[in-house]
């Protein structure tokens, strides 16, 4: 997605002196941050001038879809989660709602890979629970050892409460081993492309941590909650895409912000305090003052942006460390795939050591994105687990690639089209520590008026996370504006 306006910054430093507030990082979580401004301050007189500023030559971050004649490529992610409300009520004020699509509501069922064969995932397993009795004694995935493992986890005591434990240390205390290999961490640490034994329950998987406080199980506490009710695949109806993509809510954001607004190739290099307000210095030297500050970038860029400023927030915000990713989208003949395909797609356990670690069924899980005489995977490689894999060269994983598809699926033809996508340092990794971290960085932050973060670093990484945390970001600048503006 390209911005409104392409151009330098330069000329703002021209403009007449008005109340200014910046982004400065145009993903998913500054776009939300720079449209909740701009929707606030539309009845202020003056309003303020609104402005994003974004490194790159476009504006979504890892966002982006890419058409090719009759098929729709997502080169990062491609749906949203609705049980986290932000995202829809985005939707919903961009009058884009009607443009959601649910999965397809045929499959709804996800596979999981274990001796080079894939297991159906049993009917009523959540997450990281089974919540149904008889699919999980059934299913050929599991060990009978495990299967009364699992039998006996409403018995086990809960942690201490306030502990962090790493999701491997959980998950094994609570159902074993075997399901932590076989099944949780390819799911679970697999969301967020982590080892799952530094993966932060407190962080990532709070709801989890409080079922266990609560009701003293996952089992019981999921099923109490009504959280099991998943017999109809009606959990992979939680998840949305648009019609023509995930970037449809980007264009929609951009179009509703005034043409001025979005500036690209406009790096900021340092964020420094100037008497009671902030000024922005930019990779050409040039700086601009503001008085209120979203920095929505990466927490490794946040560091530099704030070195001069604070010393102990810009260390707090390098520890946070990220892996690296890459997405193939994968264009196959129908034919050439020997797999009925009757799932959206498969996750992959490091204890197979392949070089994948999933591949959704993207033509099956979403309709209408390539003709039926095609098919349309996509594969996911690198992570925490396996850094050495993002490093080669794009051939070199390929290759790798097709030889575990040909052990899965059964393919021996080579695909019609083959497009990588790479992420590097693109997840943030919740390792355990990480709610302390972030509330040392909130500390921090707290101490200067006017500046506020937002991205993916802190709270949550899905696209409804993002958006609620650049529209929280965006409503303290907001109201700290507002009261300097009465006091001034």
């Amino acid at each position: 997605m390209l911005s409104q306006k392409d151009n330098e910054h330069s000329d703002l430093d021209t403009a007449p002196r008005q109340r200014r507030l910046a982004v400065i990082g145009g993903g998913i979580s500054g776009l939300a941050a720079a449209y909740k401004l701009h929707c606030e301050t539309a009845d202020m007189q003056p309003p303020p001038e609104i402005v994003l500023f974004e490194g790159s030559p476009r504006v979504g971050g890892c966002i982006s879809t890419y058409s090719l004649d009759d098929t729709i490529l997502e080169l990062g992610p491609d749906s949203f989660i609705t049980e986290k409300p932000a995202g829809l009520e985005l939707c919903r004020k961009l009058g884009i709602e009607d443009r959601l699509v649910e999965t397809d509501k045929a499959h709804r069922r996800t596979f999981i890979a274990h001796n080079g064969q894939l297991h159906p995932l049993p009917e009523g397993f959540l997450m990281m629970a089974p919540t149904q009795i008889f699919p999980m004694l059934n299913s050929r995935l599991f060990s009978w050892e495990a299967k009364m493992r699992m039998l006996k986890e409403p018995f086990v005591p809960a942690a201490p409460q306030g502990s962090d434990e790493s999701l491997s240390q959980f998950v094994e205390r609570r159902l074993g081993k075997e399901v932590l290999d076989r099944v949780v961490q390819p799911l679970v640490g697999g969301i967020y492309t982590a080892n799952p034994d530094r993966l932060s329950m407190k962080a990532a998987l709070p709801r989890m941590v409080q079922l266990e406080q609560k009701y003293g199980s996952l089992v019981k506490g999921l099923v109490a909650t009504g959280k099991a009710r998943n017999e109809s695949g009606a959990r992979y109806g939680m998840f949305v895409t648009f019609d023509e993509g995930i970037s449809v809510l980007v264009n929609a954001i951009v179009a509703k912000l005034p043409a001025e607004t979005v500036r690209t190739h406009a790096i900021v290099s340092k964020v420094r305090r100037k008497d009671d307000s902030w000024e922005l210095e930019f990779f050409d030297g040039k700086k601009l003052g503001v008085d209120g500050v979203v920095i929505a970038t990466s927490s490794f860029h946040a560091a530099d942006m704030l070195s001069e400023l604070d010393s102990d927030l810009s260390q707090a915000l390098a520890s946070i460390e990220y892996a690296s990713s890459a997405v193939l989208n994968l264009i196959y003949r129908r034919s050439d795939i020997p797999h009925l395909l009757d799932g959206f797609g498969f996750v992959v356990p490091r204890t197979e050591r392949r070089t994948i670690l999933a591949c959704s069924f993207t033509s099956v899980k979403w309709p209408g994105r390539t003709p039926p005489e095609k098919a349309l995977l996509r594969v996911f490689v690198g992570g925490a687990l396996q850094p050495d894999i993002f490093d080669l060269a794009d051939e070199h994983i390929e290759c790798l690639m097709w030889e575990d598809l040909k052990t899965y699926l059964g393919i021996q033809h080579l695909p019609l089209l083959s497009v990588i996508s790479r992420f590097p340092r693109g997840m943030p990794q919740y390792n355990v520590g990480h709610t302390d971290t972030v509330s040392k960085i909130d500390d921090c932050v707290g101490k200067y008026l006017g500046l506020e973060l937002a991205g993916n670093a802190y709270s949550g990484v899905g696209i409804p996370d993002c958006i609620a945390s650049g529209e929280k970001a965006a409503s303290a600048i907001l109201d700290q504006a507002i009261r300097v503006a009465k006091t001034g």
